[in-house]
């Protein structure tokens, strides 16, 4: 028998769900509570105990967490563990339809389509039908291809996902199911199959020939999935039927982190999986080993308020650390300048840039935080979300502006006029050159176009153009003249989702309200615009700091988060407040926000926003922060800065120290009662900030 010398590195929880190897089996891994641990430990722990490895069949969301799975366990064993099959769910489900597809008809060499595949067969088979979006506002190729895989993931009829979903398209709701008969046809006859497709066909044979559930009972003999509050409909049934036979399924997930709602992920799974397999035992891991024991407090209290959930509580062995902060600001101005102000407090403090991040609920959220970070030239990249000028219609919009900053910005001309209802390339370059040649005399040139291009937006514009530059107005109105203008060409270009993309115009004309100038304003939207690709490359060896979506935090961790945007309609979102079961998701997500934060936690709530068309409005503070006791959070006012100012009264020139990072300095110059000098032999002599620094004295 193999050594289990691994097994004493676990907690009671984890050793239970390790050694637990026969029957159904839960683990509801609380955030940070060391689920990959328990995971790998347990494949270790069956191949120790005399279990071939290619009778263990691991299901992860990304072939890389399995691999990664595989590896630890065999250098636990000091022996190879590649004869465990470990992969996605697509991955198995095209692995056995090549040996099982031939039930449905499928040859083992069939075809698979990914997206791109997919959405083009679509176009193809929608001009076959006539059903083009230049004659009527047909859905595109990318969101017909969403709409269907929706269908089948979530297991729901056309009508359910466009009433719910896409409600601009139920008029097409004939056209649309016509197509999709016709796609799945087309696929059938030509041995072509989806992502979808591999889940409902391999889920369709497991159901219809009990003699393929009895040989995978027997191949695989021990079932693993990981996340699996993330997986949908199709997922815990094949999850079902695989383990019928020898019920030895240990499913790992948790409840409170389901927040793919949205991607399909049926969150009932996990509440349904004891339902599926009766006499499931239930473990759940509590202990976390990344947050301190506030910040543990402050989410427990959080997911508290969910009506549906497994109990858990979070606790930690760590220290008990500082309470979360909440600062109301006076206005996302201020909200900006303070997690800036923080970001440089804490990084003289020695915490780098690269453990810190800025979580928000939407791209646009950033926005004005973006620009005061650039001002203050810190660097940072963002995830989840376009950068400020990346998405095609803020380049459009940014392009009227840059005209009327620039009349000779020939470069927007062109974005502009391509817009225009009946201006084509041909038109475009005639107005283009005839500008270049008639520059001097700009509104007499304009007259004449109007006389050769009647076209009626093109008239508008042209009456518009004149007006503003005419009129020396601030940028915020400027914006929203524009904004008037354009909203109808933006709803024809973008029918299928300006109502999401209609929010980033809005927060741009927001951020434009402090600006006296249109040309100060463009210079600071613009000035940084580098794509994120390019800003990854250039800090990649670099210290640079995290924007990012909560999505896109997700399994991830900092020594310091801020989140931001923590008022209704922001956090929770606007489209979730009527809806409960998303509305609970939203709860989630703020979980998994806070959860990320190792050290210190700001959370942080403009009181006033900018709405164009209404002005300054009054803000509400999340729900989310009211639902939770206030003697869990520190409230930061002025006074609040002045309460930690005697920490410096404990320190004198002279003293021995020590640091986290930088090890043992002394001190050499006090600044103030919150701001001292101490001298490092790496690091030379060095500025914290007592407020943000674990500093020790040394007895010496």
């Amino acid at each position: 028998m193999k050594s289990l010398e691994f097994l004493k590195d676990l907690n009671s929880a984890q050793a239970e769900a390790v050694r637990t190897v026969f029957g159904p089996l839960l683990v509801i891994a609380g955030a940070g509570s060391g689920k990959t641990k328990t995971i790998t430990c347990r494949m270790a722990y069956l191949v120790a105990q005399g279990v071939p490895p290619e009778k263990i069949l691991l299901l992860t969301f990304t072939r890389k967490a399995g691999k990664e799975m595989i590896e630890r366990a065999s250098a636990l064993l000091k022996m190879d563990c590649d004869k465990i099959m470990g992969g996605t769910f697509h991955s198995l489900c095209q692995y056995m339809l090549r040996f099982y597809g031939h039930l449905l008809g499928y040859k083992p060499n069939f075809t698979i389509l990914d997206r791109s595949d997919s959405e083009d067969l679509i176009n193809l088979l929608r001009n076959s039908l006539g059903l083009t979006e230049r004659k009527k506002r047909f859905p595109k190729k990318d969101t017909l291809a969403s709409i269907y895989s929706k269908m089948i993931n979530q297991q729901k009829s056309l009508e359910d996902i466009l009433s719910y979903e896409y409600p601009q398209f139920l008029d097409y709701y004939y056209e649309i199911e016509k197509l999709f008969i016709e796609y799945v046809n087309y696929k059938k006859e030509h041995q072509l199959m989806d992502y979808d497709d591999l889940l409902l066909n391999w889920l369709e044979i497991l159901k219809n020939f009990p003699q393929v559930r009895k040989e995978i009972g027997k191949r695989f003999e021990f079932i693993m999935v990981d996340e699996y509050q993330d997986t949908n409909v199709l997922q815990g049934e094949i999850v079902k039927y695989m383990g019928e036979s020898h019920r030895n399924v240990m499913v790992v997930g948790d409840d409170s982190q389901s927040i793919y709602g949205f991607r399909g992920a049926n969150y009932r799974n996990i509440f349904e999986f004891p339902k599926l397999f009766p006499d499931t035992k239930i473990i759940k891991l509590e202990q976390n080993y990344r947050s301190t024991q506030r910040i543990l407090d402050l989410a427990n209290a959080i997911i508290s308020n969910s009506k549906i959930k497994y109990t858990k509580t979070l606790f930690t062995v760590k220290k008990e650390g500082r309470k979360p902060v909440l600062f109301k600001a006076k206005d996302e101005t201020e909200s900006s300048k303070f997690v800036a102000e923080k970001i440089l407090e804490l990084r003289e403090s020695g915490v780098k840039l690269s453990q810190m991040a800025v979580l928000f609920r939407s791209a646009y959220h950033s926005f004005d935080l973006e620009v005061e970070l650039t001002k203050r030239e810190i660097p940072f990249v963002k995830h989840g979300g376009l950068k400020l000028l990346e998405s095609a219609h803020m380049k459009d919009f940014v392009s009227f502006l840059r005209i009327i900053s620039n009349p000779q910005d020939y470069l927007s001309w062109h974005r502009v006029l391509l817009l225009l209802e009946g201006i084509g390339p041909k038109s475009t370059e005639k107005i283009v050159n005839f500008l270049k040649n008639n520059s001097s005399e700009l509104y007499h040139t304009l007259d004449k176009l109007i006389f050769q291009f009647p076209q009626k937006e093109f008239k508008e514009l042209a009456i518009l153009l004149k007006e503003l530059w005419k009129n020396k107005n601030y940028p915020s109105e400027i914006l929203i003249n524009v904004w008037n203008f354009y909203k109808p060409i933006f709803e024809r270009v973008y029918y299928e989702d300006y109502f999401k993309r209609e929010k980033d115009i809005e927060g741009v004309i927001a951020l434009s309200e402090k600006y006296s100038t249109l040309e100060e304003f463009l210079t600071d939207l613009i000035l940084e615009p580098l794509e994120v690709t390019d800003i990854e490359k250039a800090i990649k060896d670099e210290d640079y700091l995290t924007l990012s979506t909560v999505h896109s935090a997700k399994g991830l961790e900092w020594h310091t988060v801020f989140i931001i945007s923590l008022i209704e309609g922001r956090f929770p979102s606007v489209y979730s407040i009527h809806n409960e079961e998303e509305l609970e998701e939203e709860r989630r997500l703020f979980y998994v926000a806070v959860t990320r934060a190792r050290e210190n936690l700001f959370l942080i709530a403009p009181m006033t926003i900018y709405i164009p068309g209404e002005g300054k409005t009054l803000a509400k503070l999340s729900r989310f922060i009211k639902e939770v006791p206030s003697s869990l959070l520190e409230e930061y006012k002025e006074e609040t800065r002045e309460k930690d100012l005697d920490n410096g009264k404990k320190f004198k020139v002279g003293d021995i120290v020590k640091h986290p990072h930088f090890g043992v300095g002394e001190v050499t110059e006090i600044l103030s009662s919150e701001k001292i000098k101490v001298f490092f032999e790496e690091k030379g002599n060095t500025l914290l900030n007592l407020r943000y620094t674990n500093l020790e004295k040394l007895i010496i």
